[in-house]
């Protein structure tokens, strides 16, 4: 029984494991993903920039340029509000594996503490015998 127990543990502890990771590579995404905004909008600022010291060039370039990073900027938040979805339903996975270990760790510790009293009765009961011995040989010396 024990053994299964702790194969259960290390089963579970193995699937937080991985579900930490899984949310560990999607909270990198995420983060890859809005570096990608802020880099976009910095540099929608260059080529604004850009364009107000050369109004004639702009003209013919920056609004196709402006347009796609409106597209780009569309594209990348509607993939940041996919990935947040993906994130809280990775976190309620963790959540729950982790509870399950819990459950596990918690019915393995009750286990070895009942083994534990189990083991001091014993040692109680032979300690009292010894003493009852002990007091017997005693009496029995003295009367």
């Amino acid at each position: 029984m024990a053994a299964n127990i702790k194969n259960l543990i290390r089963l579970h502890e193995w699937t937080v494991d991985e579900k930490r990771r899984k949310l560990g590579e999607l909270l990198r995404l995420q983060g890859e993903l809005e570096d990608q905004v802020k880099q976009l909008e910095e540099d929608l600022v260059r080529e604004q920039h850009a364009a107000a010291s050369d109004p004639t060039l702009a003209g013919l370039t920056y609004g196709a340029y402006a347009k796609k990073v409106i597209q780009r900027r569309e594209n990348l938040q509607e993939s940041i509000d996919q990935m947040e979805m993906v994130i809280g339903h990775a976190q309620d996975e963790l959540s729950e594996a982790y509870r399950e270990l819990k459950k596990y760790e918690i019915v393995d510790r009750n286990r070895q503490r009942r083994h534990e009293q189990q083991q001091d009765r014993r040692e109680q009961i032979m300690l009292d015998e010894i003493a009852i011995n002990q007091h017997r040989r005693k009496k029995a010396k003295v009367g």
